[in-house]
């Protein structure tokens, strides 16, 4: 492995600090990538019908979707993403582990605990959508898009509830101890369960495919794509195969991890996630307490903007569904994905892994995304840094076209000296956590559909590196457009069997919390 690196790093050394005279690597891939990644938003991002007549850009039928099933789960389950949160805590930090090892079977059930099964799950949201999701979100939809972002993330709470019970209540474990689990598994087994056999069928073979399609995109390519314009604003790259070279650096680095499967991908996440987040939070809360006057005035922007819009920003609606967007791109809630993580856990009950994952929304969106977006609103104050409502996310400060995680690394460097430098450090670790998790979420489904094999992994993990090289050349717009469009294409199946199933998660739910009752005696 090390004869590889020194090979690839001495080939395309030449290109970093070569100026562009020519088509470098960058515009090639991104000039092959762009019209795909176009013609697939267009698809997955349709409008609901006749929404055009309420908001002049439509409202992607994706998002109506995702809203009314969170509302719903919300309200079904007795707003269990208040009322149950300390119960959640509780399972997650080892409370009722005792509960569980009441079962001689329950230890041979699943891969990972409860803590491992969070952070990986974590790691595949904890990212770069809080870094560069969150900037590109304030950029177009201004302070207010904040706010509809902690509302997404507090009704996903629900959602993420439902489906990682779902995925622990009808997972396979091999005779080797292998947990295969996720959404194309609890449509399958599930529908059937219900009558409705070829309905799960599909169901699941669809979300197989799009995740697959996920992982290559929100899962990767995004991340590389934000690691890699990080890397070159902070030191200033100007050659033209600069980002190619960087994605393949992160390839190497990823590849080797992602070898030693979930256990390995839990070690390290359980191990990243938790201190590259303490370190950004603690970040934050100095920024934070240093302009501790202007946190009023931020969350009256924030509150203030989701209603009331400033002109240009597409009005309440065009707000709303910014930050719907951008939030459902964070915590993946309503998409399935982590149900494939959380799938793996060593429990006998599913609903205790259902009520963990509720944390997740909470801590991505709830705490970390707002975190982000008052640093950047405290940064641009009464709009003196920059203009909200930047076409494609890009916005002006002192002159020069900047836009995703660029936007928050001018915040933070305005305010700590070292940040610059930290950012981009946080930003590719990241990068690389949320890339090793989205890794098993898409081979899982690339196994699901073409079988389990030594070649079937081996050919999927290929093509999802060769994707790390892709999204690092790519153009931000066109590379976090098609990851979009990947992340949200999973809700359509998944939303759909959550409907059918969610008295299943009723009855787990009651199973667990009489378990827990006599188990307090």
């Amino acid at each position: 492995m090390k004869k590889f690196f020194t090979t690839v790093s001495l080939f395309f050394t030449p290109f970093l600090f070569a100026q562009e005279q020519n088509q470098g690597l960058d515009s090639k891939i991104n000039e092959a990538f762009t019209p795909i990644a176009d013609a697939w938003g267009k698809i997955v991002l349709h409008k609901f019908p006749f929404s055009s007549l309420i908001f002049e850009g439509g409202i992607p039928t994706i998002i109506v979707l995702l809203v009314s099933g969170a509302l719903f789960f919300t309200v079904y389950f007795g707003f269990i993403n208040v009322r149950r949160f300390p119960l959640a805590i509780g399972v997650v930090s080892g409370k009722y582990d005792k509960l569980e090892k009441k079962s001689s079977k329950s230890n041979s059930d699943g891969e990972v605990s409860h803590f491992q099964a969070l952070s990986t799950a974590v790691s595949g949201t904890v990212g770069n959508g809080n870094i560069a999701g969150v900037a590109l979100a304030i950029a177009i939809g201004g302070p207010g898009a904040t706010f509809w972002m902690i509302v997404c993330g507090l009704i996903g709470m629900s959602s993420k509830f439902v489906e990682c019970t779902l995925g622990v209540k009808y997972r396979d474990v091999g005779t080797d101890g292998t947990v295969y689990g996720g959404p194309m598994y609890y449509l399958t087994k599930g529908l059937k369960e219900i009558g409705l056999p070829r309905i799960g069928k599909i169901l699941g073979f669809v979300f197989a495919a799009l995740c697959v399609g996920a992982s290559f995109g929100g899962g990767n390519a995004a991340q590389s794509n934000t690691a890699a314009l990080s890397i070159v604003d902070l030191f200033g790259l100007t050659g033209s195969s600069a980002r190619t070279f960087i994605g393949i650096i992160m390839m190497v680095f990823v590849g080797v991890i992602i070898i030693g499967g979930i256990k390995r991908i839990a070690s390290i996440t359980e191990k990243i996630v938790p201190f590259m987040a303490i370190m950004y939070i603690a970040c934050c809360l100095y920024i934070i307490f240093s302009n501790l006057s202007f946190v009023d005035d931020a969350f009256s922007q924030i509150i203030f903007g989701a209603f009331t819009p400033a002109a240009g920003l597409g009005g309440l609606l065009g707000v709303l569904v910014v930050g719907f967007q951008r939030a459902a791109f964070s915590n993946e809630a309503g998409a399935g994905s982590a149900a494939i993580a959380h799938s793996a856990v060593k429990t006998k009950y599913a609903a205790s892994e259902g009520l963990v994952a509720l944390l997740e929304p909470f801590i991505d969106t709830v705490v970390i995304c707002t975190m982000t977006a008052l640093v950047i609103i405290i940064f641009n104050g009464d709009t003196t840094a920059f203009d909200y409502g930047g076409l494609d996310g890009k916005v002006f400060i002192e002159g020069v076209a900047v836009e995703g995680p660029q936007i928050t690394q001018k915040a933070f460097s305005n305010y700590i000296s070292f940040a610059g430098p930290f950012l981009t450090l946080a930003i590719v670790l990241f990068a690389i956590s949320t890339m090793i998790s989205w890794s098993y979420y898409g081979l899982q489904s690339w196994m699901f559909i073409f079988g389990k094999t030594k070649w079937s992994d081996l050919t999927y993990k290929f093509l999802f590196l060769s994707f790390i090289v892709i999204g690092a050349a790519g153009d931000m717009s066109s590379v976090w457009g098609f990851s979009d469009a990947m992340i949200l294409a999973l809700v359509f199946p998944n939303m759909i069997g959550l409907f059918f199933l969610y008295p299943k998660v009723k009855e787990e739910l009651a199973k667990y919390l009489d378990a827990i009752k006599s188990f307090s005696k």
